[in-house]
């Protein structure tokens, strides 16, 4: 006979089973919170009593396990190909292919190891795989109490489905997304998914229509939180990588978006590429037609193509961030990836969330008060001794009271108050009381909780010792100071006693007993700041580094964080208006607004999206689990010493000290490594387009080669090795202050005023050799000439380049790169007299060739200087 209950259809596919839609669906949450109970059972199929395991096991079949889509792990062999696909370093290879072919050796070896150096340092830096989806799986490797077949049992969390009831009680992580049944003072901690540090209330009342955001509604569970008290039964609504916590896990185990330091490097890399795809072409036809040796005109075309090619952008680029990485570590800072330095400096926004990072991440008693509103110690004190002596479960508030630690010992808490009895916590009366004995005997009831409650009990009110009736219009002024804490964010609960006359049996006391009372204060709890938030936000703004909060927390206790830590809240931006805004309204609303409020996480990220729209380089730091699509999304995620392991995974880099200092030093790290990173930029695209004028021009009327790919292949080399040391230079102070992007237009602009000053000096070389020492006939001479010029002024550039001041007068190079320019020139000037000079085709040269070149050297060296001066004046740097 066929089962009378619903059951699914085993042809319908998983996206069509009630709660198995593939993908998390905020419209489809968000219907089943709004509509009464035993509809949404209706509509997932199911019962109180539960799923039969038939159709259990029909479900699971189409739907899949309880866990959340992993990513495959990427293999060694796939990530060292990944580090290969750069256009730059295939560039190379090609060319050192071609080298090889050709039998040019030695060009070949300098190429495969610039390329081998830099991809093999970048493969090992990166090796720290992302672990978050192993992380998000491990948190679904337990077992849940579920309702099949009208028993119940235990099974484990992969086994779920959409349709089962479970059981919820104290301690349980709850295993997916769920919708409550039934529910008693069911209490959840949510403040990995939603930053909010203070338990929250869910109950069984169908949600108002104008909840939008799913972790708002009042009666659903999510995947990823835990039961603080209290106990449930509910309906499971989706599973695994369908919940809400598994659409997070789509979004950090996805390929990473280029940030824009990659952007920067592969728009370079195709300026220098458009470079050589003009230049070597057109040095091929122009010596092959000119002096129709096709073979030499090709070797000579190649050799051009590898001085051209910056092969040192990736050991350059790689070493710098490494030097970087190595700096930070000092600073107890892990940079997970290596790009994320450069971005940290080139940051001129970061977005911060509130819990954890800005704050201490745990709830801290701020204030006691007594009844007027004035610091009370005897507040304190009770407090204490009701907290101390409190069997119950310890909630976060008990905690945050026994924290102070020094009271036990001070009001010898164990031996001079004994505990009589206890009238325990309810979520009708919404207090506690516990009775203790002092040594004289007399019994105290010490009353806490909502403060409403408290205070309707209270006769008589406790002020500096002094017993008087309560009075309503003295009254109002106290319930006054309690809502005026909570509209600064604390929570705040009313403290009241009650002393009564011991015996000498143990009296049995009960809520009757709560009567009478005498008000004695508040207590005000609040996640503080952190001590260094205030300090490294103020000089996060002396850097030019806009800070904006983004946090799922309520904007009340927003804005009084905000103001505690010296941001100010003029601007404030709620998700539920970020729902209805399309990118471009938010593109200019989060452009102007610096703090946001009650954000899901997909709020997070499309904020940071928009502002990187906008043209900025966007940081995040975060710590929890709802922040780690926003922490990939950023051009840097930063994750605090207190973060979940899977925001901390998801994370470029990783503070693991308390303070918040560090920051200024990783914006400052990353501004350093970005400008010598810049240096050779600036060096290589202006230098090769000077060359650029300087080859094509000599072809063009030169009866030989302007140069001998052996020649030219050892100028490379050489100039290359001068480089080297780049990464040890210093960068100036004032270059720090404010942050600095790659701007493809900058560069542009920089290589047309300044490259073509090295092609005059070639030009006046080409003269001198060919009119002063009479080359035309000697073209070793005129090759030996060129050669030496091109090395000393290719090596000197190093240094005006790198500074906007003057060069050795008021910046002077690091004493590593000093040393190696002077190292390179003078061998490029001893191999014209070398043993090897015959080889490499060069002959001595003329004692007043060295004069001559001395006066080009200081003329090429103030003419840069001045129209340095001039550019940075006209364009700002």
């Amino acid at each position: 006979m066929e089962n009378s209950k619903k059951t699914p259809d085993a042809s319908r596919s998983p996206d069509s089973l009630p709660g198995g839609n593939g993908a998390h669906s905020s419209v489809d949450l968000l219907e089943k919170a709004r509509a009464d109970a035993d509809a949404v059972l209706k509509e997932l199929g199911s019962q109180p009593g539960g799923l039969s395991e038939a159709e259990a096991a029909a479900r699971l079949k189409q739907v899949g396990t309880n866990e959340i889509a992993r990513e495959k792990r990427q293999s060694v062999l796939m990530r060292l190909l990944s580090n290969i696909r750069n256009p730059l370093v295939l560039l190379l290879l090609a060319l050192g292919v071609l080298s090889y072919l050709t039998g040019d050796l030695r060009a070949m070896v300098v190429i495969f190891v610039m390329v081998i150096l830099g991809v093999v340092l970048r493969f090992f830096q990166e090796m720290r795989a992302d672990n978050a989806a192993e992380k998000l799986k491990a948190m679904v490797s337990n077992t849940a109490t579920l309702v099949r077949d009208g028993k119940e049992a235990e099974v484990s969390l992969k086994m779920l489905v959409p349709g089962d009831i479970i059981r919820l009680a104290a301690g349980d992580m709850v295993p997916a997304d769920v919708r409550v049944l039934s529910a008693k003072d069911l209490f959840l901690n949510q403040a990995a998914l939603t930053g909010e540090a203070l338990p929250v209330e869910k109950n069984t009342v169908p949600a108002s229509a104008d909840v939008q955001n799913p972790l708002d509604l009042p009666n659903l569970c999510f995947l990823g939180s835990n039961v603080e008290s209290g106990s449930a039964t509910a309906v499971v609504i989706h599973t695994g990588d369908r919940t809400y916590l598994g659409s997070l896990a789509a979004s950090i185990v996805g390929q990473r978006e280029l940030t824009s330091f990659d952007k920067g490097v592969n728009k370079f890399t195709w300026l220098m590429i458009c470079f050589i795809a003009v230049m070597v072409p057109a040095v091929f036809l122009i010596n092959g037609l000119s002096k129709h040796n096709w073979l030499e005109a090709f070797l000579f075309a190649m050799a051009v193509a590898v001085g051209l090619t910056p092969e040192m952008l990736p050991m350059i680029v790689t070493v710098n961030l490494s030097k970087g990485a190595l700096a930070m570590s000092r600073k107890k800072v892990i940079v997970k990836r290596l790009n994320a330095i450069q971005n940290f400096g080139a940051m001129d926004v970061l977005c911060t969330d509130k819990t954890g990072t800005l704050t201490q991440g745990k709830i801290v008693l701020e204030r006691h008060l007594d009844a007027n509103g004035d610091p009370s110690e005897l507040v304190l004190q009770y407090g204490y001794l009701n907290s101390f002596h409190h069997t119950g479960l310890k909630n976060l508030l008990d905690e945050a009271i026994l924290d102070h630690e020094e009271l036990e010992e001070r009001l010898k808490a164990k031996e001079k108050y004994r505990k009589i009895d206890e009238i325990p916590f309810d979520f009708l009366r919404r207090r506690m009381s516990v009775i203790v004995e002092d040594q004289t005997g007399l019994n105290t009831l010490i009353c806490k909780g909502a403060v409403d409650e408290v205070m309707r009990l209270c006769t008589r009110v406790n002020l500096h010792g002094e017993l008087v009736a309560v009075e309503p219009e003295h009254d109002v002024k106290r319930r006054q100071i309690a809502d005026d804490l909570n509209g600064q964010g604390f929570r705040v609960i009313a403290l009241a006693y009650k002393e009564m006359p011991g015996s000498s049996d143990d009296p049995v006391y009960s809520v009757k007993d709560e009567s009478d009372l005498i008000l004695l204060g508040f207590l005000a709890f609040l996640d503080p700041p952190k001590d260094t938030a205030a300090e490294a936000l103020k000089r996060l703004h002396g850097l030019n580094v806009d800070v904006k909060v983004l946090t799922g927390d309520n904007e009340i206790i927003t804005a009084y964080i905000c103001r505690e830590v010296g941001m100010p809240v003029e601007n404030l931006l709620l998700g539920s208006r970020i729902e209805g805004m399309s990118e471009t309204e938010l593109a200019e609303t989060a452009n102007a607004t610096s703090i946001f409020a009650r954000l899901a996480p997909a709020h997070k990220e499309r904020v940071i999206r928009a502002l990187q729209g906008k043209g900025h380089v966007v940081g995040f730091m975060g710590d929890g689990i709802n922040d780690a699509p926003a922490l990939k999304a950023a051009d840097v995620g930063i994750s605090v010493d207190s973060a979940v392991d899977i925001a901390k995974e998801s994370s470029d880099i990783i503070l693991l000290e308390n303070s918040l200092l560090v920051l200024e030093q990783g914006v400052l790290e990353g501004r350093r490594v970005f400008g010598n990173i810049i240096k050779y930029i600036k060096m290589a695209a202006s230098s090769n387009f000077g060359n650029m004028f300087s080859v094509v021009g000599a072809s063009a009327f030169l009866p030989f080669l302007p140069m001998l790919p052996i020649q030219v292949l050892t100028n490379n080399l050489l100039y290359d090795f001068s480089q080297t040391t780049i990464p040890t230079d210093e960068v100036d102070a004032d270059w720090l202050n404010k942050p600095r992007q790659w701007r493809i237009d900058k560069i542009l602009r920089f290589i047309l005023f300044i490259g073509p000053i090295s092609s005059i000096f070639d030009y006046l070389t080409f003269f001198m050799m060919l009119y002063v020492f009479n080359c035309w006939e000697n073209p070793a001479l005129f090759h030996t000439g060129w050669f030496v010029e091109s090395l000393f002024t290719q090596t000197l550039i190093i240094h005006i380049i790198r500074t906007n001041k003057i060069p050795f007068i008021e910046s002077r190079a690091s004493w590593p790169l000093i040393l190696t320019s002077l190292i390179i020139v003078s061998v490029g000037a001893w191999l014209t007299v070398s043993p090897l000079a015959s080889t490499l085709g060069f002959v001595p040269l003329p004692p007043m060739y060295w004069l001559f070149l001395t006066a080009m050297l200081l003329c090429y060296a103030v003419l840069t200087q001045v129209v340095k001066t001039w550019f940075i004046r006209r364009f700002g740097e």
